[in-house]
This record gives structure tokens, C-alpha cells and sequence, in this order.
């Protein structure tokens, strides 16, 4: 099918995945005419943004060709992904943003891209991780502007998604490495509660806070995707009938942000009010600031001690920026100190589970601000660092404009294992100040 037969109606790169599917059943796309519009939007634009660690383009083409014959047609049929680049992939490199891996091949895909696969979705490459997923930062480019950093560390999905070259990607996220992005970029970005989306064949830094994370352009994909990683039958999300109850946590990192990114979630405190939501303030114990410090021994620990081959075969092709942070921090830290510090963040946990129970959702900050000027970092971790730490799911909604007239988000967080919820209050919140 020829682009010329859809004049008037918007080019297919730039539908979102749930419009792709529809257009590709009621015959208005094929699948090879999706993929074919994506990777001229990626021809065009990559050589700035910088989002692509492995393209292939005709790999792609033979795969959305293949689609095309396909007779059984899943939730994703013909919707085009990119999955960060430390996540395994059987046909292509996967070189978890390191030298160290430079050409590797996996034997076989992860569980997320199995899963998406088997849903119909095409795979067209990998994107740009930075380096194992940690600090280091990457060669990708915010979009909206290239002279600013697209967050981290899941860098070339956000910027992917936000540069309509793809409408889904698979992220991770162990601090923040989904949500911040997604801010700066102005995308979704969702991190699911711990434990409930499968990590198989992705590279892991820390156990105890790896999630996969999920971008997308409207938040039915990210639910429509999440489902299809949980193996579920699909339901479109329940549009809330009522007004939820929302905490606002300024957390014990509110000074970190940007002013002019306080006074957006303050007004955004209020226009929720006058939206009809029961909006209270929820102010944090202290023993959650000694979680903070907790989750970086815990974090640091673990990740020493699974890059052990890295750090004793290739030491000198590790960065500066990880030698130097996590490593160092994970060997000086000892097991008594590691198990004294994951006390810290279960009770934690125990006593966050308690404080959400009056509320639907929380509304806090999922950065500082607007995406940095420069590429020496990423950005800060540490508006959002609690949340992750205490395995709640959370989503960056894109809501705000800065100073500078770039995005910043708002984050949703929800109570655990209460994913769909959180989504269904996430998008009530979204329509209540668009």
C-alpha cells in the first residue's frame, strides 16, 4: 500500500499503536506501509536525534512483510517497537550501551519481545541505552531540542517515541530511567509495579528494583502493551466515572526542583481541586530520607557483584562515571551494611502501603524540570528515586511547558499491584489538565 492513498489523514508514523492497529484491520494500512513510514521518519531525523543503536531497514521490511501474511492477527499486529539495548534480541546486536559487547548476538529474545512478537508487533531495532542502564551519559539528543540531554538511561526509547519514529518502545527502569526521560521528552512513561512484567533476558543491574518500563504516546498503548507483557487478553482502559483522591508529595528532594517546576504541580494541585478531586498534602516520614540513602547501598551492592566479569576483564573499558559511582560504592559497601539497609526500605514499604490507603493516586515530580542544557549528565534521579524504591508503579504524564517552552511531566504513582487503577486515575488526571 502507497502513502498516497491516505491524503489528508496524518502520516502513519505519527498514529499511536492502538490507531495502527485499527487502520491496518479496517484495510486503510498494511503493515509493510507502517513500517516503511517509520523508517523514513527515522532516515530523516536520526542523524540528529541519535536514538538508534541498530536499524536494519530491510530486516524490518521483510518482517512487517511477513506480518502481512500472517492470517493470525494479535493486539499489536503491525505495530512497529524499538526495546533499549540492554534488553536480548535473537536476530539482532544487543551491546548493552558498552564496547565490552560490541557485535554480541543473544540466542534468543528477552521475554518482553517474545511476548510483543507474538502479539504481532514489529521489531524494527534497538534503542540507545546508556551504558548498562546506570549513569554514563549516551549520544542521543532530546528531540525538541538537540542541544539538551533526553534523560536517562533509557534515552533512545523516549526520544524514539517522542520523535514519532516508533509508537511503543521497551524501556527499563531501576531509579528513574523511564519516568525522567518520558518528562523531558514529553511522552508516557510507566514503570510498573516490581515484580509483575517479566525481566527475562534483560541485562540486570539491581534485582530489587529493576522493572521494564514502558513509552508510548497515549496512555491506552501503555496499557494495551501492558497487557500483552503480562499475557493478558487485552481490555481497554475503564475511563473513571468519579473524581479520585490524590496525595500530593512534595518529597524530601522538593528543593531539588526547579522553582518554576514547583509552581506548575502547586497549580496543578489546585486545578485538580477545582476538577473535583480530594486533594490532600501527604508529607513523608524522615525514616523515608534514610530509604533514599538505603536504596543506593542496596542498588550499588548488587550491581558489584553482577558486573564482577566486567570489572575483573575489562576494568579499563568501563566508564569513569561508573567506576567511580556505582562500583565503587557497591564494593565498599558490605553485606551487613546491605542487609541492614534492605530492613530500612521494607519497613518503609510497610508503612507506605498504610499512608496511600486513603488515595487513588499521588501526584508528585518525576524530575527537576525541563531536559537539561548539555550532555555531561542525564539529569537527577532523585525526584522520583523514592517511588521506585518502595516498587510502586508510576507514570510520567506529559502536562506541563516550562520556561523554555519544553516538556515536563507529572507523576502518577500508584498503590502496588494496582496498575490498571493507577492508569485509569493517570488519565483522568491527564483530561483534568489538558
Amino acid at each position: 500500500m502507497h502513502m498516497a492513498t491516505r491524503t489528508g489523514a496524518p502520516p502513519l508514523h505519527r498514529l499511536t499503536a492502538s490507531e495502527i492497529v485499527q487502520a491496518i484491520r479496517s484495510g486503510d494500512a498494511t503493515c509493510e506501509a507502517v513500517a516503511r513510514s517509520c523508517l523514513e521518519r527515522i532516515a530523516e531525523r536520526d542523524g540528529d536525534v541519535q536514538a538508534w543503536q541498530y536499524v536494519d531497514p530491510d530486516q524490518a521490511i521483510a518482517a512487517a512483510r511477513a506480518m502481512d501474511r500472517e492470517t493470525r492477527r494479535g493486539p499489536l499486529y503491525g505495530v512497529p517497537f524499538n526495546v533499549k539495548d540492554i534488553i536480548d534480541t535473537s536476530d539482532m546486536p544487543t551491546e548493552y550501551g558498552s564496547p565490552i559487547y560490541a557485535g554480541f548476538r543473544p540466542r534468543a529474545d528477552a521475554a518482553c519481545v517474545a511476548l510483543s512478537r507474538k502479539a504481532g508487533a514489529v521489531l524494527l531495532g534497538k534503542a540507545v541505552t546508556v551504558e548498562f542502564a546506570n549513569r554514563h551519559p549516551s549520544k542521543t539528543r532530546n528531540p525538541l531540542d538537540l542541544a539538551r540531554t533526553p534523560g536517562g538511561s533509557s534515552s533512545g526509547s523516549a526520544a524514539s517515541v517522542a520523535d514519532y519514529m516508533v509508537p511503543v518502545s521497551i524501556g527499563s527502569q531501576g531509579t528513574s530511567s523511564t519516568v525522567k526521560p518520558a518528562s523531558y521528552c514529553g511522552v508516557f512513561g510507566y514503570r510498573p509495579t516490581w515484580g509483575e512484567l517479566r525481566c527475562a533476558g534483560v541485562k540486570e543491574a539491581s534485582s530489587s528494583f529493576d522493572t521494564l518500563g514502558l513509552f508510548a504516546r497515549s496512555i491506552d498503548d501503555i496499557a494495551l502493551h501492558r497487557d500483552v507483557l503480562l499475557g493478558a487478553e487485552p481490555t481497554p482502559l475503564t475511563k473513571r466515572a468519579s473524581a479520585p483522591r490524590i496525595a500530593f508529595c512534595r518529597t524530601h528532594f522538593w528543593d531539588l526542583l526547579e522553582p518554576s517546576t514547583r509552581t506548575l504541580l502547586e497549580g496543578a494541585a489546585d486545578q485538580l481541586r477545582r476538577a473535583g478531586a480530594a486533594v490532600e498534602d501527604l508529607d513523608l516520614p524522615s525514616v523515608f530520607e534514610e530509604a533514599a540513602e538505603a536504596r543506593g547501598l542496596i542498588a550499588g551492592f548488587e550491581f558489584a557483584l553482577n558486573y564482577t566479569w566486567e570489572i575483573e576483564h575489562h576494568w579499563d573499558r568501563l566508564s569513569e562515571t561508573l567506576r567511580n559511582g556505582r562500583i565503587r560504592d557497591g564494593v565498599s559497601c558490605t553485606y551487613d551494611d546491605y542487609v541492614q539497609a534492605r530492613s530500612v526500605v521494607e519497613h518503609c514499604r510497610a508503612l507506605i502501603a498504610q499512608l496511600l490507603e486513603p488515595y487513588d493516586a499521588v501526584l508528585a515530580a518525576p524530575g527537576t524540570g525541563e531536559a537539561p542544557i548539555g550532555f555531561s549528565t542525564t539529569g537527577s534521579s532523585k525526584p522520583a528515586l523514592i517511588w521506585t524504591t518502595m516498587h510502586l508503579p508510576a507514570i510520567s504524564i506529559p502536562v506541563f511547558r516550562g520556561p523554555a517552552g519544553l516538556p515536563v511531566g507529572a507523576l502518577v504513582v500508584g498503590k502496588r499491584s494496582r496498575d490498571r487503577e493507577l492508569l485509569a486515575a493517570a488519565d483522568w488526571i491527564y483530561r483534568a489538565l489538558g
